[in-house]
């Protein structure tokens, strides 16, 4: 076969693999549909002065399905200096989402492990608040409340996952699907966990200012979510290796000083800032109800 021939013919399969492959992206888009309800505002302060900012991919998240756009595209306010992603889900897209959990979240996953890092967590607590209702805002694998219950409190949990929410229930933990800001709680409550949680709710400020309103006079909330100021955010940014900037279920990205700011808007003042062991980049404060 001449070198002529054969250069045609690779040239001509290369050509065919990438049309095919654009035809599968193609067919893939046209099955996408319009995921996200767009903010005309900041949701933390409101302002309509807002702008694009970073692009991320949520394509390889173990939580995609390519029914949902691939793209994540990330807002800046220039008010308030918050960083938001373009607009929270839809209820269908929701649906498909919470149509999978990941294996950390499995009630009672690695339980004995999370059992230490969980009363790392609880002994920071207990200076400010060391008895009463403990609730935690979307439990997952619910190590922080089975702790919690140890030492001596009284255990609730909320979370949008049923399977979690019957589980803790099948074990006598109050628990409840549904939105927190929707519930009426029989107590006060003493101590609020968000681990991890704040940066997935569409308007956080609601969320607080109801928690605000349910809570002891000198009520303790803990919040951990990752912090957009630290060092290891600013080189892994740098780097184009920020997985936060790729995270399906995220529609925050908080910085310290936007969040302290945020809980004292809420009527909460900052205790205690500390370096979350359980995710990269996570920072964990403790604020205390004014």
């Amino acid at each position: 076969m001449k070198v002529g021939s054969l250069n045609e013919k690779i040239e001509s399969s290369i050509d065919e693999a990438l049309k095919l492959k654009q035809a599968l992206l193609e067919s893939q888009v046209e099955n996408q549909f319009e995921a996200r309800n767009l903010y005309d505002n900041c949701p933390l302060c409101a302002s309509s002065k807002i702008s694009k900012s970073a692009v991320g991919d949520c394509s390889k998240q173990w939580l995609y399905n390519p029914k949902l756009p691939t793209i994540m595209q990330w807002m800046n306010c220039e008010e308030c200096d918050h960083q938001f992603i373009e607009g929270p889900y839809t209820d269908e897209a929701l649906k498909i989402i919470f149509s999978k959990q990941p294996e950390n979240q499995v009630l009672g996953y690695e339980l004995e492990n999370n059992r230490y890092i969980s009363a790392r967590i609880i002994e920071k607590v207990l200076q400010y608040k060391s008895n009463g209702v403990w609730l935690d805002i979307g439990f997952g694998n619910g190590s922080l409340l089975f702790t919690a219950q140890e030492f001596g409190f009284e255990p609730i949990g909320v979370d949008l996952r049923k399977d979690g929410v019957i589980g803790l229930q099948s074990l006598g933990i109050q628990a409840y699907c549904d939105l927190v800001q929707n519930i009426e709680f029989k107590k006060s409550i003493s101590v609020v966990s968000m681990m991890d949680v704040l940066e997935h709710i569409p308007y956080p400020k609601e969320v607080l200012l109801a928690m605000h309103s349910k809570m002891d006079e000198d009520g303790c909330l803990l919040i951990s979510c990752p912090n957009s100021e630290s060092w290891v955010w600013k080189f892994r940014t740098r780097q184009n290796q920020n997985m936060y900037l790729n995270s399906i279920e995220h529609y925050h990205n908080f910085s310290r000083t936007r969040l302290a700011s945020l809980l004292s808007e809420c009527g909460f003042d900052m205790k205690k800032y500390g370096v979350s062991e359980r995710y990269r980049s996570g920072m964990e404060i403790i604020a205390q109800k004014k």
